[in-house]
């Protein structure tokens, strides 16, 4: 049953007819029969999905909507918007994963049948993984369909390693307990925030209650215990009683000791992170959800919500700080084998989804934007078997897991915070190392993190390289690393995450089970490993170095120098005024005869490709007298079979080499990375022309058989001449004339941009065209030359600067 109240953008529509924009916009300036716009704005306006697609099969150019794209369509146009429906969503095709004979049968029927039976449906399966009451309410308290309001204000977490909200400018009252007046106030989804009569979140709150046990296997093991959720939260008014409270709660015993003391006190059902929604919820997303099943029963539950979210991530770039699957397992592996495992920012769980599976494994989530904790906690639910136990909350100021001593954690907090509760914990008992300053956020967050480990466990932290040197953070930093907390630091390249242009750090903790005698700290530093361009860096020699140093380390308690790479220092070292852990001001250069050994290398090749340059150069222009040839341009070869016209960029499958706009502008190999999903991305063959539509450059790029399989990448166009009719260097070389690029150029203020169907070239036979193609490859050959031959020239000169500054290379 396709859903009317669906609508769908332009580009929504180029997608599902496989078309550019610009034919979106003749259709609607040439036919008066198509689909009016039903919302939107007057630039950007939606139409009715079932509207458009009963058009576009009217008109020959769509015989039937791929059943993927209808669903991304229906998720996208939801009435409650996007994330509502894909926690709608990731709760049926958990259903589905689980009990498909449950589903099968609540699905027969009309949509109000569905409607009505999915939440006893979902709460068979929604309870016993997440935890919590059926229908995701407070047994003592109002009924709240919240996610997990636990013990505090609801605000943003900025970070997150998989993907938290970012903040906005215009959103007043971020992480300000002050500011916020109910549950969730400023967030639109229903099925995820509270209802408008939720209590306000700064009510002051009962006595913190003991956590709860939360199976058997729990009880045999104290660590792994569930928060407490009374229903209310930590208002900071509460002061230095409140404080003792949260102490008291900080360990199981503590917490038994004071619920026996206080018989009026009873321990609470913490409130789920996916609250089971009601059937008038449920009802609007019925035809997405029978969508989805569908999809399901073709690609698998697990993969249909993989590639929604990823599809709605890759939409909304600016709005999630996403930590790359390579970094997530490198810190997985860095904080080794656990069966209790906390990530208390954890986004859209990427974090935890890169831990590897154990027996009886507990996953621990926290995020402060509720929809995020509801879907990490599907996406988790439908990786593993493990049990998942995630909450709502701003994790500073209101703790979900006050009683959990977790095996490891794993954390992409976010940085460079002011505003995370300075003010309000003064006295929390978390700050073991020294209250942070209200700049040092990061400091709070390793703090946090030492906490809910467990005498051993190990923290890894993705951190900014200025927590490792600023000078308001430095006797919090000599702590850590007097009592043996701080074992490692480990600087990535460049490109690792973003920032993208920052060194970000990774900080390896442990919770010290005794005092280390002569404790040392391990300093790695991977920025040689950066990639050229935007590929990022080479990920496999990064987890190659960092694991293997780390093992050795924690093997031996210290590593013996690997010059440029790694080293351990004892921490009194460390110790003067600065406390500074940057791992790059601490490591000795490269050895002198591989540095000495490399540059005369790099010598051998420059002077190889300057001869080979000189035999490249071009002979002699021959004047010859002006030439007025018939011409035609790219689109009329399009449309007469001569070529074939490609768009890159719309995602593809993974692990599959990109081709960027860099690439072609510098010539380099294949650096970049397309949004995971199941769309099948352009790939190149030989002999294929490629040109960037952005940047101004008069640039065209045969593909070679090296770069041949490559993905095409964002702002390229894709050019497959027919070889009977046209040469592919004949074509690259002259879309590459200055004067041709500039009348098929048009301009903003910002940019200049390339229609390539308006780039001319000249009618002239095949033979020709061999002729002008061999003198244009000839000239790509030089100009490949000059291209590396500067690169090594660059190279050599740096590495003489360095050699003879850092004394490894002698003056004479």
């Amino acid at each position: 049953m396709q859903d009317n109240a669906t609508e769908v953008t332009a580009a929504g529509i180029a997608r599902l007819a496989g078309v550019g924009r610009a034919a979106v916009s003749n259709w609607r300036r040439r036919h008066a029969d198509f689909p009016k716009p039903v919302g939107g704005t007057e630039s950007s306006p939606s139409f009715a999905l079932a509207e458009v697609e009963a058009w576009l099969r009217k008109q020959g150019k769509l015989a039937e909507v791929p059943l993927r794209e209808r669903v991304w369509q229906q998720l996208a146009g939801h009435p409650e918007g996007p994330l509502t429906a894909l926690v709608h969503t990731g709760c049926v095709l958990l259903l589905i994963h689980e009990r498909p004979t449950v589903w099968l049968d609540a699905s027969a029927g009309s949509d109000a049948r569905l409607a009505a039976m999915l939440p006893g449906a979902l709460d068979q399966v929604l309870t016993p993984r997440f935890g919590g009451a059926p229908g995701g309410t407070v047994p003592d308290g109002p009924s709240r369909r919240a996610v997990g309001a636990v013990n505090g204000p609801l605000p943003v977490n900025t970070g997150g390693e998989g993907g938290s909200v970012n903040p906005t400018p215009q959103t007043p009252g971020v992480n300000s307990a002050a500011d916020v007046t109910g549950v969730n106030a400023a967030l639109t989804a229903p099925a995820v925030n509270s209802s408008p009569t939720s209590p306000p979140v700064n009510t002051p709150p009962a006595v913190h209650t003991a956590p709860t046990i939360h199976d058997a296997s729990a009880a045999a093991h104290p660590t792994a215990v569930t928060p407490q959720s009374s229903g209310t939260t930590q208002n900071a008014s509460t002061g230095q009683a409140a404080h003792a409270a949260h102490a008291a709660a900080a360990t199981p015993a503590a917490s038994a000791a004071a619920a026996a003391s206080s018989p009026s006190v009873t321990p609470a059902t913490p409130t789920p992170a996916v609250p089971t929604p009601t059937g008038p919820q449920l009802l609007p997303s019925a035809p997405l959800l029978r969508g989805a099943a569908e999809l399901a029963a073709e690609a698998g539950a697990r993969q249909t919500f993989e590639f929604l979210l990823g599809r709605h991530l890759d939409a909304n770039p600016r709005q999630y700080t996403l930590t790359p699957a390579d970094l997530a397992g490198l810190m997985a592996d860095l904080a080794g084998p656990a069966r209790t495992v906390l990530d208390p920012a954890c986004g859209t769980g990427a974090l935890l989804r890169a831990v590897d599976a154990r027996p009886e494994q507990e996953l621990y989530a926290q995020d402060g934007a509720p929809e995020l904790a509801a879907l990490s906690a599907l996406r988790l639910a439908l990786h593993s078997r493990a049990t998942v136990r995630a909450a709502a909350g701003d994790t500073l100021r209101a703790d979900a897991h006050p009683g959990l001593r977790a095996d490891a954690v794993l954390c992409h907090p976010p940085f460079n915070e002011r505003n995370w509760g300075h003010d309000e914990l003064a006295y929390d008992p978390r700050w073991e190392y020294g209250f942070p300053a209200r700049t040092e956020s990061e400091l709070a967050w390793v703090q946090h993190a030492l906490a809910r480990l467990a005498d051993g466990g190990t923290a890894v932290l993705l951190m900014p390289p200025a927590t490792a040197s600023r000078r308001s953070g430095r006797r919090i930093r000599a702590d850590l690393l007097r009592r043996g907390a701080l074992r490692a630091v480990v600087a990535l390249p460049v490109g690792a995450a973003p920032p993208y242009n920052i060194p970000l750090h990774l900080w390896v903790l442990r919770r010290p089970d005794r005092a280390p005698a002569t404790p040392e700290v391990l300093l790695v530093d991977t920025g040689r490993f950066a990639g050229e361009g935007r590929g990022g860096p080479d990920w496999a020699a990064v987890r190659e170095a960092v694991l293997d140093a780390w093992r050795s380390f924690a093997r031996e308690g210290r590593l013996a120098e690997r010059p440029g790479l790694a080293r351990s220092l004892p921490v009194i070292e460390l110790l003067d005024d600065d406390v500074d852990l940057a791992p790059a001001r601490h490591l000795p250069p490269a050895a002198v005869a591989d540095g000495a050994e490399q540059l005369t290398q790099v010598r051998e090749r420059l002077g190889a490709t300057l001869r080979l340059t000189a035999d490249l150069t071009p002979p002699p222009a021959d004047p010859a007298p002006p030439v007025r040839w018939p011409l035609t341009t790219v689109g009329e070869l399009a449309r007469g079979g001569a070529l074939v016209m490609r768009t890159g960029g719309n995602g593809g499958h993974a692990r599959v080499p990109v081709l960027t706009d860099h690439d072609v502008l510098a010539g380099t190999a294949p650096s970049g990375t397309l949004p995971e999903s199941e769309e099948e991305a352009v790939l190149t063959e030989p002999g294929d022309v490629v040109v960037p539509v952005l940047g101004g450059g008069s640039v065209a790029r045969v593909i070679d058989d090296a770069t041949g399989g490559a993905a095409l990448g964002r702002n390229l166009v894709l050019l497959r001449p027919d070889r009977t009719a046209l040469d592919p260097w004949f074509l690259a070389g002259f879309l590459r004339g200055t004067a041709n690029n500039r009348q098929a150029s048009s301009y903003a203020s910002t940019a200049t941009r390339l229609d390539v169907r308006r780039l001319q070239l000249p009618r002239l036979p095949l033979e020709e065209q061999r002729r002008y193609g061999a003198r244009f490859r000839a000239l790509d050959e030089f100009e490949r030359a000059l291209r590396q031959a500067s690169r090594l020239g660059e190279q050599l000169v740096r590495g003489m600067y360095d050699g003879l500054t850092d004394g490894t290379v002698a003056p004479d």
